[in-house]
């Protein structure tokens, strides 16, 4: 056996831990709840408890935690030591059944929206015993839901088991309707795809805009950027290797089954790709993949870039969310040999179209953030409008749906590249198309616009509960039909129908597509300020509260603690932008103006006939651009206080869009023209080409 196969999961309190440790009869009953959704008595907790602590404190721990996702998007733990006092100044590890589902964390302080008052601090954390619990730097780690006094969700952990309660709910009836009477649960699986930059630790400790906001704030491009093509999927660096091998070596421990890695399109980008799984635990893994990047890089001196956008004009990173539906035996999504005549796949593959096309303001909604208003539809990643890939054997299906006759498909063919010593493969039946925000890619679908440091709670949220409003909606009609084949096939023709327009299997980064989708009548929400707005419409709300997602209280928490943090951000990146202009570039730019006049000067004192007129345009362009810079800090400094006294939180965060935002780009416009005319000696922090090619 090598050492991975020795390492992988040897941190996790996995089923076969439970199944070494437990009593017969206790693993059987926690199967159950594992795999059917019961509910876990005070007596079987007792015992995983006990058992649980026992294999923790083998490992190191002496801690254990209730980690949880609060509405921050990142995690949050709080430590507490196994310790009880014996009386007599011993001390013995205890852990019970109820310190294990029941948790009482501090709740005022983390983001509520309204749900509770500052001074109503009590929250509860509850063990979510589908996510297995693990030890990590000497702390047993469980992960749990997060829920307030009066129990309103504080976290992005709780609609997310809601939602794919709610799926598997509405699938199992679907599944029950083609004379399947064995399933018990259809569970949605997820494998997100993560992108990150990695540059040298030292240099990122001289640029204050990186440490505060995640992004360069200033910056000119560098000579060469990405044009040659020649970083993606090129070899990857020595000290960038030995980063990723230790990365990978941490989280097989944890149990996350890194898959891929490689060099992505810009420079010092890369990416890393799992093996998918239940969404919950993806859920949680991924926000492990992101601490652990953090964590790992810091170890090899290097600093891990999380932003979507963290050098303007240089590719952004998102995080490509692969989402399917499948039982314990097959995957709903799956086409089969002859998908025109396999009706079930059918039925679930256009459920997921309509639920795409009649729900797209949610689904943007859900990869809506400051960092990926910098990304969405800059020729690197999929547009604002939401359109469905299919390929094209599916589209062909698709078209023969629409025009009432569906007889046939394409099928899939053998690849001849004309040179015999080359072996023939199976070519696929659809292409890939990486400029689609929503694209079929053989048995799931993969949503490439969520943002590179977003949670993939949201967007799995959403895409679980329009589903499974779609599906419901299919079977309320199949379960009242008098002839099943010939509803079955009406209801696919009119949502076919309906939703045709969503359809797009060419070129989304093309200008003429922005114009034909408006045609078709598409939505184009472009920033994340008009994308929170369409939260809350009474239409959308209806859905959440019919499947047991949110209530409307919920839905307008969340709205304004998006809205909020989006003006945060700004205002972070903002204040700190005024910080760096006014103590670093202009102090340097003027140190470096008094050092030209005095060379002029001195030169002209010794060679009065000499010809400095090209040193004396240069050191006014050089001035000009400095009194352009000072009348932008002023100017932003008034958008600042002008906008920060709006009160109404929505139109804040508007503000900071479309005035701050403007603003910004104002005050960088000529810092980034002074920086290609400085002497690099005065600037004062290291550059796009230090930060992207020095690792």
């Amino acid at each position: 056996m090598n050492n991975t196969s020795k390492i992988f999961g040897v941190n996790v309190f996995s089923e076969v831990v439970m199944k070494e440790r437990l009593p017969k009869d206790s693993f059987k009953k926690l199967k159950k709840t594992l795999d059917l959704g019961e509910e876990l008595t005070p007596e079987l907790a007792e015992v995983v408890a006990n058992a649980m602590k026992d294999w923790a404190v083998e490992k190191g721990a002496t801690h254990y935690t209730h980690w949880f996702q609060p509405m921050t998007g990142k995690t949050a733990e709080k430590h507490d030591s196994f310790i009880e006092p014996t009386g007599d100044g011993r001390v013995i590890m205890e852990f019970s059944g109820k310190q294990l589902i029941q948790g009482e964390p501090d709740a005022s302080s983390f983001p509520n929206g309204g749900l509770r008052a500052t001074f109503e601090a009590r929250g509860y954390t509850a063990w979510d015993a589908t996510s297995p619990a693990f030890v990590k730097d000497g702390t047993l780690y469980i992960p749990t839901a997060f829920c307030s006094y009066s129990g309103e969700a504080l976290d992005k952990k709780t609609p997310l088991l809601r939602s794919m309660e709610a799926v598997s709910k509405q699938a199992v009836r679907i599944l029950r309707l083609f004379g399947d009477d064995q399933t018990q649960k259809v569970t949605s699986t997820v494998g997100p795809e993560q992108e990150y930059f990695i540059i040298d630790k030292t240099l990122y400790q001289e640029r204050k805009d990186l440490i505060y906001t995640g992004r360069t704030l200033f910056g000119a491009l560098p000579p060469k950027g990405q044009e040659l093509d020649d970083h993606y999927f090129g070899s990857i660096k020595e000290r960038i290797s030995a980063f990723m091998k230790e990365l990978d070596e941490e989280l097989w421990k944890l149990g996350i089954s890194s898959k891929t890695k490689h060099n992505e399109v810009a420079p010092a980008q890369h990416e890393m790709a799992p093996i998918f799984t239940t969404t919950n635990i993806a859920t949680d893994h991924n926000q492990l993949v992101m601490d652990t990047l953090i964590k790992v890089a810091n170890r090899h001196e290097l600093a891990c870039l999380l932003h979507e956008k963290p050098f303007a004009g240089v590719n952004g990173s998102g995080k490509h969310n692969n989402w399917s539906l499948g039982t314990d035996k097959a995957n709903l999504l799956e086409p089969g040999i002859t998908p025109h005549q396999n009706a079930r796949f059918l039925t679930f593959l256009v459920a997921t179209i309509a639920a795409v096309g009649r729900y797209a303001p949610l689904l943007r909604l859900s990869a809506a953030s400051p960092g990926n208003d910098h990304r969405l539809g800059a020729n690197e990643a999929p547009p604002a409008i939401i359109s469905i890939f299919l390929g094209e054997q599916l589209t062909d299906i698709i078209n023969q749906i629409k025009d009432g006759a569906l007889t046939s498909c394409t099928g899939q063919t053998k690849m001849d590249l004309g040179v015999k010593t080359l072996p023939k493969f199976a070519k696929d039946v659809t292409d890939r198309n990486r400029t689609s925000p929503f694209a079929f890619t053989g048995n799931k679908f993969e949503f490439r616009m969520v943002g590179s440091t977003m949670s993939i709670s949201g967007p799995n949220i959403v895409l679980n509960t329009i589903v499974a409003e779609l599906l419901s909606e299919i079977a309320d009609e199949l379960e009242k039909a008098d002839d099943f084949n010939s509803t079955l096939s009406e209801i696919i023709e009119k949502l076919v129908k309906e939703n045709f327009n969503v359809i797009f299997d060419g070129d989304g980064y093309d200008p003429s597509w922005i114009d034909e989708a408006e045609k078709r009548g598409l939505p184009n929400i472009k920033t994340s300020v008009e994308a929170i707005e369409v939260f809350s419409r009474p239409e959308y709300v209806e859905v959440f509260e019919k499947h047991g997602v949110f209530t409307k209280l919920e839905v307008l928490a969340r709205q304004e603690i998006m809205f909020e943090e989006y003006e945060k951000t700004i205002n972070i990146e903002a204040l700190t932008m005024l910080q760096i202009a006014k103590r670093e570039i202009l102090p340097a730019v003027v140190r470096y103006s008094g050092a030209l006049a005095k060379d002029m000067s001195a030169i002209a004192s010794v060679l009065p006939e000499a010809d400095l007129t090209t040193q004396k345009d240069h050191l006014l362009k050089v001035t000009e651009l400095y009194a352009k810079s000072v009348k932008a800090v002023e100017n932003l400094e008034k958008v600042l206080a002008e906008v920060k006294s709006i009160e109404a939180v929505a139109e804040q965060a508007k503000a900071f869009k479309f005035k701050v935002c403007d603003a910004m780009q104002t005050l960088r416009v000529p810092c980034d023209e002074l920086e290609t005319l400085v002497d690099e000696e005065f600037w004062p922090f290291p550059s796009y080409g230090d930060l992207l090619f020095r690792v």
